[in-house]
């Protein structure tokens, strides 16, 4: 039986469930409280499940800057080409501070202290927009997002009805029911009548932790197949959000692992010399969990393909999502624990990106 037909339906229950603010309006706890009373409301509203995160104090993430740099460029201590070239850097992403006009002209970016890059030599680069959730009380239900723009059907295996709107990428809904169809595609009750197949989303349940995890401990589990992560203390979800996991050249192994070393930011560089060669400074919030490996957790400015196998080995998350995970496990009691799986080996297809670019670490 496939995992994920484990899902139930709640009774009559159909209202809308798509957040495309993860802020919904609180409402207060209200009952009746006898015939001749009516109704009375408690003074405290009730809480949200799903959250938005909110960048901590000091967080560099909202003001951090990044740029891709062209292809065999140098380096200067100053701006000016008169200089001699610190050094000469290949295709790669890093960050910078500000930029100024140089002696001799043109505008100049600052990477790090002492080092100039020209303008031509780079393109200032937006990093994803995208986060996860906090998740505030224990979902009742399987959750998800959105990976591609489209329509959600009226019933299983339809088409979908002229006129309905379409649901843009990153669109988070919850779960209420799940069938097959006929060719075998499971479709997901996104509440409100619509239903949308599996190959459109990402989902989310809660799992059972692994027998080495102590009942207080904190870990994050990885899904390789939905390409989403969750985080837990003890059996008690406290996180979710979508990751980018390695291409099938350069897989993510599966294992129950725990983070040996972790860095605010630090360079990640490889394959010299080859087609899948990388460069990037400043990758926040890295978490290594294989020291065979050195595959890590960590942040990724430079794609924004989350829900899709994307990287070079490592687990690339969302750049607030990645700030979440580094700062909660830091008051962890325990080395934070990763667990990587894949939820359905049996699947019908695979999710693969189909956007060729950077793939970086």
């Amino acid at each position: 039986m496939m995992r994920l037909l484990r899902i139930t339906a709640v009774c009559g229950v159909l209202a809308a469930t798509w957040f495309f603010m993860i802020k919904p309006a609180l409402a207060a706890n209200c009952y009746t409280y006898t015939d001749n009373i009516g109704l009375v409301c408690e003074a405290e509203p009730s809480q949200p499940t799903f959250v938005e995160p909110q960048s901590p104090v000091g967080s560099f993430i909202p003001t951090q800057q990044y740029a891709r740099l062209n292809d065999n460029i140098n380096v200067y201590p100053e701006p000016t080409t008169a200089s001699t070239p610190i050094r000469n850097v290949g295709d790669g992403f890093v960050t910078f501070s500000w930029w100024i006009e140089g002696t001799d002209g043109g505008r100049w970016y600052v990477i790090n202290p002492g080092e100039y890059v020209r303008a031509e030599d780079l393109r200032v680069h937006d990093d994803s927009d995208f986060s996860g959730v906090e998740v505030h009380q224990q979902p009742e239900r399987p959750f998800g997002w959105m990976l591609v723009d489209y329509w959600p059907s009226r019933e299983p295996g339809a088409e979908p009805t002229p006129g309905d709107p379409k649901l843009p990428r990153y669109t988070f809904f919850e779960v209420f029911d799940a069938q097959v169809d006929d060719e075998g595609w499971i479709w997901y009750d996104i509440g409100s009548g619509y239903w949308m197949r599996q190959t459109y989303v990402s989902i989310i349940e809660i799992e059972q932790r692994p027998a080495e995890i102590g009942p207080d401990e904190y870990w994050v589990e990885v899904d390789l197949y939905e390409q989403s992560m969750a985080a837990y203390v003890g059996d008690r979800m406290v996180y979710a959000g979508l990751v980018s996991s390695g291409l099938n050249r350069w897989p993510t192994y599966e294992g129950l692992f725990q983070v040996w070393d972790r860095h605010e930011k630090t360079k990640m560089s490889g394959a010299e010399g080859k087609i899948d060669y990388y460069f990037i400074e400043d990758v926040p919030h890295t978490m290594y969990i294989d020291r065979v490996t050195e595959i890590a957790l960590h942040g990724a400015f430079w794609h924004d393909r989350f829900g899709y196998k994307h990287s070079h080995g490592c687990i690339n998350m969302p750049p607030r999502d990645a700030e979440w995970v580094f700062n909660w496990s830091a008051n962890a009691p325990n080395d934070l624990w990763v667990w990587v799986h894949t939820s359905d080996p049996n699947h019908y297809f695979d999710r693969y990106d189909p956007v060729e670019t950077f793939a970086g670490p």
